[in-house]
């Protein structure tokens, strides 16, 4: 190898050997012994008179017949009798050559990367009037857009205009889609990037693509540069586990300064998106580079309202659609979860319409299911339902011609498909913590009156009458204890007073905030505040606070007092903000810090107690729907139920366990009497009755879980 590269080398000029030979004699040997031919296999040939061979190696001939004396080019440096001076500028020229080709290649890799940044930048179409439920953040956007269109405002101020703001919220509330959406609307062009892409494994590459990105940037001016989940590539330096991640925000921080000494004219505006703020480094977020943080939190009400109807705009739906009931059976759902709700509707409405259309034909289910015997005829008729579907299914999808008019003109979207996909749909926040409890309203909560005209001007009169509030000077409270023995009602009471306010709903079990690990509990309690705030108007609802802040003690700086001031912290932090209210439910407040009970934290403490007389017997109506479910026989009186001196000190759950225990007993009396105990078949429920005596055998089992102590 070594050979041939050193004769390719001097392949195109005279060898360094032959420097003092004749001109003319030097053209015919180069032209003559250029070729392979000219390298010898390892085996030494036979020495002529004229010729010098070393010991060993290679030789190369470059005499032109076998009378002249040849030179001998010993290659592996060893002694000889006759050596030729080594190329030296052999290596150098290869060298050099390496060098050009790595830089041509080098060339040609920025040239494909400016090439596929170039191919990232888009046009949205997406315009304001698709963004719904985000008035109030379209506007703070527009704000900082003036100098987009008008930069001679800022040059005229003499001041330099925004650069960038950061939106965050959690994962689908419209955070990609507002951006797009102030490109759109002003037809600006817009440099989308997700910011892993940037992460390269290569050190000083991942700088370098940074640093391109916003050169591209600056050169396609007026232009939006959009870095979607930016806290991938700036985490806090403190806590970087990488020499990269820091590089990276320091690279980053200066570029957003670079943009700052750039001409005031500079047409630049960079937005970063992410759902952790709290993760990004604090430099980042100073003033001159992030200038404006602007939270997208889950939409209230109105704003799914609006949402709904801006979805809703070419779904084919009847006129008389009712937007604000779905709206009112949806809280906790952000926008990109409304949007698999409307898929999810017209998928429901599709197996509605065109499947059932299409019958399938007779003895399909003695096709599909031979042999099926001895499991009963309901087991028949049900299996025969659900290959019906299928077939009609398979129907649909083996037809390739096109739906005829008639089948497209009955098909649209209603109510009750809104309603099945409700139940398929899990919206995103629920996942977070969020609790979506339509269905608990004051009529499924029995007795309690006053305590639910407190909570009512608690919590539900700043709400409906703020006006009311403001002009008499009240200011809402800002929190409420629920104490009293367990099953008596203070979790249902908080789910039903938040859902018939029509507000969010944060349900927090106090034990799982506590973590092993030092800081990672008061980081919980912080980012539940922090939900709540981007929740507004919200309730926070802490179950078993006991668990979360118990008494502080002077000789104890463990985990649990920490817990408990960074609690107290984030209260003293509610104070200024409008539309947050805490709950907290617990059976031990003697145990809790009294720093907690102060005012201006959970200053109204209601006393859940143990229901009396007139109390059970609403809570068995509410219970028993009236007395309708579980049906009951005449003897059966539920007044002297309540009334009985065996529900003394019984809650509410130990009536629903009273109930439930006599349907128990009449179920079994019923399968002894009607079919021995055999089996469990399924059939006619309406003379299925509880009677006194099951009350009575109920009795005699359930105890009431509070003692008179």
């Amino acid at each position: 190898k070594r050979a041939k590269s050193g004769h390719n080398d001097t392949g195109d000029g005279s060898s360094t050997s032959t420097e003092s030979s004749d001109p003319e004699d030097h053209i015919p040997s180069n032209s003559g012994h250029s070729g392979p031919s000219s390298l010898t296999s390892r085996t030494s040939p036979p020495p002529d008179p004229g010729t010098l061979v070393s010991s060993g190696g290679f030789f190369i001939d470059k005499g032109k017949g076998p009378m002249r004396s040849g030179v001998v080019v010993d290659l592996c440096e060893e002694e000889s009798d006759c050596k030729a001076p080594p190329p030296e500028k052999c290596p150098k020229e290869s060298r050099k050559r390496t060098k050009s080709s790595s830089k041509h290649v080098e060339f040609h890799s920025l040239n494909r990367k400016n090439t596929t940044l170039s191919q990232e930048l888009q046009y949205p179409t997406v315009k304001f009037e698709d963004v719904g439920g985000n008035e109030e953040t379209l506007k703070e956007v527009c704000k900082m857009l003036i100098h987009m269109r008008h930069p001679e405002v800022y040059q005229h101020l003499g001041m330099v205009p925004p650069r960038g703001f950061l939106l965050h919220g959690p994962p689908g509330c419209g955070k990609t889609l507002v951006a797009q959406a102030v490109a759109g609307e002003l037809q600006l062009p817009m440099l989308k990037v997700s910011a892993p892409e940037l992460v390269s494994g290569v050190s000083g590459e991942s700088e370098q693509k940074l640093r391109e990105l916003f050169d591209l940037a600056v050169s396609s001016s007026p232009c939006i540069l959009f870095i979607d989940e930016i806290d991938a590539i700036t985490p806090k330096r403190e806590t970087a586990s990488k020499d990269m991640e820091r590089r990276m925000v320091a690279q980053l921080l200066t570029c957003m300064d670079d943009l700052n000494t750039l001409a005031v004219t500079t047409q630049i505006l960079v937005i970063g998106a992410t759902n952790r703020p709290d993760s990004l480094d604090p430099a980042l977020r100073r003033a001159g580079r992030f200038d404006r943080e602007i939270c997208l939190g889950i939409p209230d009400e109105a704003a799914r309202l609006r949402i709904l109807r801006t979805l809703c705009r070419k779904l084919v739906l009847p006129e008389d659609f009712d937007y604000q009931q779905l709206a009112r059976l949806t809280p906790g759902y952000v926008g990109a979860d409304l949007m698999a709700l409307c898929r999810e509707a017209a998928m429901a409405a599709v197996n509605r319409v065109l499947l059932k259309a299409r019958e399938p034909p007779q003895g399909l289910a003695q096709d599909f299911t031979p042999g099926l015997t001895g499991s009963g005829d309901q087991t028949v008729a049900d299996m025969s339902h659900q290959q019906g579907e299928l077939w009609a299914l398979l129907n649909l999808l083996k037809t390739t011609e096109t739906l005829s008019e008639p089948e497209l003109v009955s098909l649209s979207i209603l109510m009750l498909d809104f309603q099945e996909a409700l139940t398929r749909v899990q919206p995103s926040a629920k996942r977070e913590g969020f609790a979506t409890i339509p269905d608990v309203t004051w009529e499924n909560v029995g007795a309690l009156q006053e305590i639910r005209e407190e909570l009512t001007m608690a919590i539900l009169g700043p709400v409906r009458s703020p006006q009311q509030f403001k002009a008499l000077g009240l200011t809402a409270p800002s929190g409420v204890l629920l104490a009293g023995p367990p099953g008596c009602g203070k979790t249902l009471l908080a789910k039903a007073v938040a859902n018939e306010s029509g507000l969010n709903f944060i349900s927090v079990k106090g034990p799982e905030l506590l973590n092993m690990y030092v800081g990672e509990s008061e980081r919980a309690v912080r980012q539940v505040f922090q939900r709540g705030r981007n929740s507004a108007p919200c309730v926070i609802f802490f179950d078993e606070i006991d668990a979360l802040c118990p008494r502080r003690l002077g000789h104890d700086s463990g985990a649990s007092v920490r817990v408990v001031n960074q609690l107290l912290t984030e209260m003293d932090g509610l104070e200024g903000r409008q539309q947050v209210f805490i709950m907290a439910a617990t059976n031990r407040p003697d145990i809790i810090d009294p720093a907690v009970l102060r005012p201006g934290r959970l200053d109204k403490t209601l006393y859940v107690g143990l229901p009396g007389p007139a109390d059970r017997l609403s809570i068995l109506l509410t219970i028993t729907k009236g007395g309708s479910k579980p049906q009951l026989e005449p003897d059966v009186s539920l007044e002297d139920i309540a009334f009985d001196d065996r529900c003394n000190c019984f809650s509410g759950a130990d009536l629903t366990a009273l109930v439930r225990e006599a349907s128990i007993n009449t179920l079994k009396a019923h399968l002894k009497t009607s079919h021995h105990g055999a089996t469990y078949p399924v059939g006619s429920t309406a003379d299925i009755r509880v009677g006194k005596q099951n009350f009575e055998e109920a009795f005699k089992k359930i105890r009431p879980s509070v003692s008179k102590k």
